[in-house]
């Protein structure tokens, strides 16, 4: 299972349930993309969610 490096984002467990109320078990995955970034002034490849490039958590290597 994949992890973001930069908040800890990973999977979430929960359970899928029916119109009848039947409950089975199910996964909440996070959109994790592979990035080039700028890690201690080098650039890096590194695995950051969606949400951490949106809100400028990662600085972008060109």
């Amino acid at each position: 299972m994949s992890i973001c490096e930069i908040c800890g984002k990973t999977a979430r467990t929960g359970m899928k349930v029916s119109h009848s109320h039947i409950r089975t078990k199910r996964l909440w995955k996070p959109n994790l993309q592979k990035v080039n970034a700028i890690v201690d002034g080098t650039p890096r490849r590194v695995v950051a969610c969606t949400r951490c490039l949106r809100s400028g958590k990662v600085q972008r290597a060109n």
